[in-house]
């Protein structure tokens, strides 16, 4: 495996698999690496494509009182860890790699980065559509990989590559979660025993509320208020939003006639935890 931080260099890497006639396949991590992080390279390595897998805890997209400085980082065991899922090469910028001077050039996707946690974390996506835009002008790839638990951020790449033409197909890959349900996630370390075992609720009451559509349930509300109901009567997570959506385009859904998301965070002491499940709804006979 190859390994860099300078942008220079993966360029004339890049550069030389491309003359070789190699399609590229990029799968983009903020780095402190677990299983599903390992599923995304695992998908993008069957494409048989040259792959290039970076890390960058990415400042733009984290707000002045979040947890930016505290976010989980052990390079040399990621690096250890793509080396073994047969990554091709491993690009880790630096800050001041990728943001050599003040920033005043931003990418916003409009409409699907104010809401869910857009609309409690204002500038979130407009630094996670910056840092990607750029990543992919540095990467070229033709295909890049991205998990569904982050669903509006898949969402929103997807929307951002349409828009500006990008030829890059976009490679959705679903939640992985632990054996009791629990969806993976870099900050499920910040958790102390007592909040790991409260945070199970998380999926428990997507499964229900899936449940209960497809039993007809086809209130958007009473769906949101069952799962809220829940949360708080069995954790002590303070629940930040629960939403149900058009799966599709993420607008609003008041009867759900189609299939949809349900979206949610929730804080667990410090530590806020985004979970989803995209439900298919038994179309009336």
């Amino acid at each position: 495996m190859k390994r860099t931080s300078r942008i220079s260099d993966l360029r004339n890497i890049i550069t030389e698999e491309k003359n070789r006639g190699r399609k590229i396949a990029f799968v983009p991590t903020m780095g402190f690496l677990h299983h599903g992080h390992l599923t995304l390279i695992d998908q993008a390595k069957e494409t048989g494509a040259f792959l290039v897998v970076s890390i960058f805890v990415n400042p733009l997209q984290f707000g002045p009182n979040e947890d930016l400085t505290r976010y989980p980082r052990d390079i040399e065991r990621d690096a250890l860890l793509v080396e073994a899922a047969g990554v091709d090469v491993l690009f880790h910028p630096t800050v001041e790699e990728m943001y050599p001077e003040k920033m005043v050039t931003f990418v916003e996707v409009g409409e699907l980065d104010a809401m869910l946690c857009g609309a409690n974390r204002p500038g979130h996506f407009r630094g996670v559509a910056t840092v990607v835009n750029k990543l992919f002008n540095i990467v070229q790839p033709d295909m890049a990989f991205f998990g569904q638990k982050d669903y509006q951020q898949y969402q929103i790449i997807k929307r951002m590559v349409n828009d500006l033409s990008l030829p890059i197909q976009i490679c959705p890959v679903p939640i992985v979660r632990e054996d009791d349900g629990l969806a993976m996630s870099s900050r499920n370390v910040f958790l102390n025993p007592e909040q790991r075992q409260e945070a199970l609720i998380l999926s428990q009451s997507l499964n229900e509320a899936e449940r209960s559509i497809q039993m007809g349930q086809k209130s958007a509300r009473e769906i949101e208020e069952q799962i809220k109901k829940s949360i708080t009567l069995k954790s002590q997570g303070v629940i930040d939003y629960v939403e149900v959506r058009d799966a599709s385009d993420l607008t609003e859904v008041t009867d759900i006639r189609q299939p949809v998301l349900i979206a949610l965070a929730v804080k667990f002491g410090t530590t806020r935890l985004i979970d989803n499940k995209v439900v298919e709804v038994k179309q009336d006979v």
